[in-house]
């Protein structure tokens, strides 16, 4: 039987409406738990959290950090009661920074509604604050992203997460973050900020640290059900106070690199991400190559994917041979992909979308999770060196969001400034007979877009290649091309569209631009 680990995402993406329908109306256990959570919220003069979740609901979004970590929150659980319901048992279960917070509620150590009320008292503390911060993701190790925070010089500039052998988060004031930024460009270091509605885990908020451990309930605790790895305190979680974990969570650095590593060394083969897209799930790719990695949620059929899973481990298999331990080695991720020559490129293999109604507009993903980010927090990492040939943790991850905290980074390429889309563009598009003829010659720009940026010729760009599967456009690179196209289409809601960096094809972002400006005339 393949050991398994679950992991849950920090700040990422709020989730797309109708994520929890199929879990909903399949399973007891999630139904109870949605209850409790919704109970929780509107103890704290909260909306309810699953309305969204479970219904195609019209109209605006309420939004505000805490409902947004509470629907992390509620996906999180589903998935994990999903899982559990299905006969995939943990091994232990890990949490990306508030996502440990999930982690001790799925094993049972605290009870979903103390956990709820304790994700709303620790974002009600870090708003009361206010520090104006911000969070960096870097493409490099952390002992390199440490240095550069050493070089600048400020008590409240750290490292914050290290992800994967190749990405690392600073967390610091925006004037010092601007200074790595740039010092990081110099480098040839690639780096991107985390749109987070939190930055944390630096010194900085130690005062909501304080803040937190005065005010918030007590909550009963004791030993749960599974094993909770707790990547800031580098160990299991034993018998200590939530709240104070929670508290010393907000300074702490996120080794999520080290706990992945650890666990396969003592033989977790599988990590299963309890969230919708790959956040968490690419830091161990990138850390540990080979593993298997899982996110349900991001499968057409979740059900039926963890059915699958659960059938694979259940065959008669002659049993794994385990080669003693060596020593330390970095793990080398696969080599980041260039543009590959005309002739060796492979046949484009089509990216099927998940379905309106389970697909998120990522995980970020995250990146982080930029996930999230980041949050944000499986795909190829970079070099960490600053020569570099032409992809967590997230939380930090990265997280993927706001972008999800990005699991993975890419050198930047030099790029020409954006040419936002001129009048003559425009009215071509208005003059569209209808969607198929403005979805063409959306297409048309964008496979230009894209082509001039990449250095592919335009017309080997098919509309169903995805853009880091068949094209190896790493994630960093997406991140900046989307952006690209919300500037040039004056479509900035577009940048808060994660499916289109975990399952982006070219042929869905030309649909999301069309979408958009349909919806935007409409107005």
């Amino acid at each position: 039987m393949v050991d398994s680990v679950f992991v849950m995402p920090g700040t990422v993406a709020a989730p797309r409406t109708g994520i929890l329908r199929d879990l909903h109306s399949r399973y007891e256990t999630v139904r109870e738990a949605l209850t409790r959570i919704d109970k929780a919220a509107r103890e704290l003069g909260l909306p309810d959290i699953s309305t969204r979740l479970i219904e195609d609901v019209a109209g605006e979004r309420p939004y505000s950090p805490e409902v947004q970590y509470l629907e992390i929150f509620a996906v999180s659980l589903s998935t994990y009661h999903l899982l559990v319901a299905e006969g995939v048992e943990p091994v232990a279960i890990v949490g990306q920074s508030i996502g440990e917070l999930w982690a001790l509620a799925a094993a049972g150590h605290v009870s979903v509604g103390d956990a709820a009320r304790l994700a709303v008292a620790r974002s009600r503390a870090l708003t009361r604050q206010a520090w104006p911060g911000t969070m960096l993701a870097v493409g490099v190790d952390g002992r390199r992203a440490e240095s550069l925070a050493g070089l600048i010089g400020h008590p409240h500039l750290v490292l914050a997460c290290e992800n994967t052998p190749r990405q690392s988060v600073l967390s610091g004031p925006r004037r010092q973050i601007d200074e790595a930024e740039r010092v990081a460009e110099a480098l040839g270091w690639p780096s991107v900020r985390l749109d987070v509605p939190h930055p944390t885990h630096t010194p900085a908020v130690a005062q909501a640290a304080r803040d937190l451990l005065a005010t918030a309930p007590r909550v009963s605790y004791g030993g749960g059900r599974w094993r909770v790895s707790s990547p800031w305190l580098g160990r299991d979680i034993g018998d200590e106070d939530p709240v104070e974990l929670v508290a010393g969570a907000l300074t702490a650095q996120v080794r999520m690199l080290h706990t992945v590593r650890a666990l396969h060394a003592a033989g977790a083969d599988t990590f299963i991400e309890c969230g919708e897209w790959p956040v968490v799930t690419r830091f161990v790719e990138a850390s540990v190559p080979g593993i298997q990695s899982v996110v349900p949620l991001s499968e057409h059929d979740p059900v039926a994917a963890v059915r699958a899973l659960v059938a694979g481990r259940t065959e008669t298999v002659p049993p794994q041979v385990r080669t003693p331990a060596s020593p330390p080695v970095p793990a080398t991720p696969p080599p980041v992909a260039a543009a590959p020559p005309v002739a060796a490129r492979p046949a484009p293999t089509s990216v099927l979308p998940p379905p309106v109604a389970t697909t998120p507009a990522p995980a970020v993903s995250a990146a982080p999770t930029v996930s999230a980010a980041p949050t944000v927090s499986a795909a190829p990492t970079v070099p960490a060196a600053p020569t570099v040939p032409a992809a967590p943790t997230v939380p930090a991850a990265p997280i993927a969001p706001t972008p999800p905290v990005l699991s993975v980074l890419a050198p930047p390429t030099p790029q020409a400034p954006v040419t936002p889309a001129s009048p003559a563009t425009v009215d071509h598009l208005s003059s569209a007979s209808d969607a198929d003829g403005q979805f063409a010659v959306v297409l048309t720009e964008i496979r230009a877009l894209y082509g001039d940026y990449l250095g592919y010729p335009p017309e080997l760009l098919g509309d169903d290649d995805g853009l880091e599967s068949d094209l190896g456009v790493e994630s960093l690179k997406q991140v900046a091309l989307l952006g690209r196209v919300a500037d040039r289409y004056g479509l900035p809601d577009l940048r808060a569209n994660t499916s289109l960096l975990t399952v982006g094809t070219l042929g869905r972002i030309a649909q999301a631009v069309v979408q958009a400006r349909g919806e935007a005339t409409a107005r």
